[in-house]
């Protein structure tokens, strides 16, 4: 059976989906590099709970969960089907690590998860299950999260942590030249980072990043990247994928941890 990759998406901004930009031409290079998983989960910045939560829907629907665009955006939809036996699985790993966890039978897929999912699996013919962050809570309980998941990797299961390398839309429309080369220094620290292994930084990063609280005023769409590394396994080392800036300002790359 195949062992999946473990991958962090920056997730970019909707307009994404129907206009060309450096996130998406990273994204449909990286499509062809997959082999099909027969479930993808997808952990996203923009479902927010108390607990870690699994969307336990046979049919999930496509959340259009942002305003002010143009219509064809909300005209999108991403008919993936749901899996709730998965989601049963997710919830009993996660309470075998300790971590007291729910299932949400309503929930759909937010744009974290079907945007990039539009580029990477197209014809939404693969089942899609997402799982809450905790913004409330720090880098180690969402590195024990994506532990917790990472054995879904060698049943043939993609899990892929969508949040973004910096996300600061409080100053983006202020000055994002100034916004720019603050955020880019905490941009090329985590990069390092990641790329040499240095783990026990990356966890301290509120701590020890650069203009740390300049790049993420707020944590939900860094903290998928720790699910992310739990799942990878200490031994991976990332694939940087590319994804350049959106909005001039905001650092979107991807990342894929290969299988070891």
């Amino acid at each position: 059976m195949t062992t999946q990759p473990v991958l962090f998406l920056s997730h970019g901004s909707p307009m994404t989906a129907i206009q060309s930009d450096d996130l998406g031409v990273a994204w449909r290079a990286l499509a062809p590099r997959l082999e099909r998983p027969d479930a993808i989960v997808m952990v996203s910045a923009h479902w927010m709970t108390n607990i870690p939560m699994v969307t336990g829907s046979e049919r999930p629907e496509t959340i259009h969960d942002f305003g002010g665009f143009p219509a064809e955006l909300y005209r999108l939809r991403y008919p993936a089907a749901g899996q709730p036996n998965l989601a049963e699985s997710i919830k009993q790993r996660l309470s075998a690590h300790g971590l007291a966890a729910g299932i949400d039978p309503r929930r759909g897929l937010d744009h974290g998860a079907w945007i990039p999912l539009l580029f990477l699996f197209p014809e939404a013919d693969v089942p899609v299950l997402q799982v809450s962050v905790q913004p409330d809570r720090g880098a180690h309980h969402h590195l024990a999260v994506g532990e917790a998941l990472a054995e879904l990797r060698n049943e043939n299961v993609l899990i892929v942590a969508s949040g973004h390398m910096t996300h600061n839309l409080r100053d983006l429309f202020m000055d994002r030249g100034r916004l720019r080369s603050m955020t880019q220094a905490f941009r090329d620290w985590t990069h390092e980072r990641l790329m040499s292994g240095q783990w026990d930084d990356l966890l301290a990063w509120t701590d020890e990043a650069p203009n740390a609280l300049l790049a993420h005023p707020t944590p939900e769409h860094f903290l998928p990247l720790f699910v992310a590394l739990g799942a990878a396994g200490r031994a991976a080392r990332p694939d940087h994928l590319g994804g350049g800036m959106i909005g001039g300002a905001l650092a979107a790359d991807n990342y894929l941890f290969a299988a070891t």
